[in-house]
């Protein structure tokens, strides 16, 4: 899929500050890897409308920002009976992140969501790219200084074309996330 790439372009952007000088003791963040399920239209992807989907979700700032930046990858795969439904999602916004509550950190988020999405089965198949939205909200515990455990609930969403009908390739998203907080 198109978005496949997207995995790369993190690796690109974590090790960019350092190589360039940037001192990062002026910076804070998290990178969490999120494991759970996404949950598509069922009158548009039924039987496979139930998936399976793993992620990162990065967020970065300046000490003295209020919000932090969010880039997210998520990918989601769903079978039933002969269908496969997959879908990819990169979403960019922004993630507030209160934190006066001690190790405890709710947080809401949102921004725009590139989606890609694909259906088949008998050997036919076809895919489709969507722009569109994300919101989210979540706590998370910060342990040890720089583990992170917690959930997470998602919404995205992006018409999708596929064989000749609309469909949104986002959906609820829903599940735990552990990560390093730096």
């Amino acid at each position: 899929m198109v978005l496949s790439i997207v995995p790369l372009l993190f690796l690109f952007a974590i090790a960019s500050p350092v190589q360039a000088g940037i001192d990062l003791s002026q910076w804070t963040g998290n990178a969490k890897i999120f494991i759970g399920g996404k949950f598509l239209n069922e009158s548009d992807w039924f039987p496979a409308d139930d998936q399976f989907e793993i992620g990162l979700e990065i967020d970065f700032k300046m000490k003295t920002w209020p919000i932090s930046i969010a880039v997210d990858y998520m990918h989601a795969s769903g079978n039933a009976a002969l269908l496969k439904s997959e879908t990819s999602e990169f979403n960019l916004g922004v993630r507030k992140i209160f934190d006066q509550y001690g190790n405890m950190h709710p947080f809401v988020g949102g921004g725009i969501a590139i989606i890609g999405a694909e259906r088949g089965g008998l050997g036919v198949s076809d895919d489709d790219l969507g722009l569109g939205i994300w919101l989210q909200g979540g706590v998370y515990w910060t342990l040890y200084e720089h583990l992170n455990v917690g959930v997470e609930l998602k919404y995205s969403y992006a018409g999708v074309d596929l064989f000749g009908i609309d469909r949104n390739g986002g959906g609820y998203h829903f599940g735990g996330l552990i990560g390093y907080h730096y």
